[in-house]
């Protein structure tokens, strides 16, 4: 029930300064009602899921906090019940919050975070969110595609090459200074086109100023998106990550990062209870307020170290999954502490 009432009171409250901070955009760029009503749900379902284990945590805080400065823990410890009885109630609702978060994580929050994305950068940041320079693909068994750069809204890249492989040797090597996609033909249109193909003794060019054709890769390898990940369901985020492994995206620990999160968030959940219960669970000189400054203080330094691992994750080849658990495991450590300092 706290946790529910939590939920009804931060909420609201997270939508109201949001919608205060973008309202000035949202009107600029004339965004329908319909649109923005839609945001702001998916900016619920896609907030609440991310600080589901923050929100229990305080919550249990809160409760337990109140039955100590009351003197109930006590009382119910000293009628001969253990701490470990005393603490599963709030493992079962753990449980619960935790199967909440694995539906939402699983299947409400890619649809949330797809929704939430698009009206982000359609309203208010003036762009996409596409990786649109240097990009270096591996689109099948065979090919492997280089642009420079691509403009999304031209459609037109610069530096474009295609090589192709055969056996493990370069067969052919197509080369462009412009590339340029025409929606209503499917097709490609090459400038300064040279086609070298590789021979035993010579090899053959082909060179064309202007070459219009068809390639087996869409325009989107050219321009894949930062949020890409968050807005697949798990079994097509799978797909997705082992696709994008063979192609050799730059971009694997990101998504990879998205991957392991959809099963970190629950585990975080069991974590953050049982400290909140043993820090909570005794009397103290302060009263509520010293427990909630204690639990405020822990919650900002998992989300801090939950940050920091997974920039990391993201930006360098630092392990997407030490990334994702080692807070886990820290704080899971300091549950274990507590816990056994609670139980003396």
């Amino acid at each position: 029930m706290t946790f529910a009432v939590m939920l009804l009171l931060f909420i609201p409250i997270g939508i109201t300064v949001h919608l205060a901070e973008k309202i000035g955009k949202i009107l600029e760029n004339n965004a329908p009602f319909g649109e923005v009503m839609q945001y702001l749900l998916d900016f619920t379902i896609y907030f609440a899921h991310l600080l589901f284990p923050l929100f229990l945590f305080l919550s249990v805080i809160w409760f337990t906090s109140k039955l100590a400065n009351n003197t109930e823990v006590v009382a119910f410890l000293s009628s001969g019940v253990s701490f470990t009885r005393f603490l599963r109630p709030y493992l079962i609702g753990g449980v619960i919050v935790a199967i909440i978060s694995i539906v939402l994580g699983l299947y409400l929050a890619p649809n949330a975070s797809k929704g939430f994305n698009n009206f982000k950068y359609k309203y208010l940041s003036g762009k996409k969110a596409l990786n649109n320079t240097n990009v270096l693909k591996q689109i099948n068994d065979n090919e492997i595609i280089y642009v420079t750069s691509f403009d999304t809204k031209n459609k037109t890249g610069i530096n474009f090459t295609l090589e192709h492989f055969e056996e493990g040797k370069m067969s052919y090597k197509i080369s462009a200074s412009n590339i340029r996609y025409y929606e209503e033909d499917s097709a490609f249109v090459l400038r300064n086109y040279i086609k070298r193909t590789i021979g035993e003794n010579n090899d053959i060019l082909d060179v064309q100023r202007k070459k219009d054709t068809i390639f087996s890769f869409d325009l989107e390898d050219l321009t894949p998106e930062d949020y890409i990940a968050e807005t697949l369901r798990y079994n097509e985020l799978v797909k997705f990550i082992d696709r994008e492994e063979k192609r050799g995206s730059k971009f694997i620990g990101r998504y990879k990062l998205a991957k392991y999160q959809k099963w970190s968030l629950p585990v975080s959940v069991f974590i953050l209870t049982i400290i909140a219960v043993a820090v909570s669970s005794r009397k103290r000189r302060g009263g509520m307020g010293v427990n909630l400054a204690f639990g405020i203080c822990i919650a900002m330094i998992f989300v801090f170290f939950d940050k920091i691992f997974g920039t990391l994750a993201a930006q360098s080849d630092f392990s997407p999954l030490l990334a994702v658990w080692f807070p886990n495991i820290i704080f899971g450590i300091l549950a274990i502490i507590l816990l056994r300092n609670a139980k003396r």
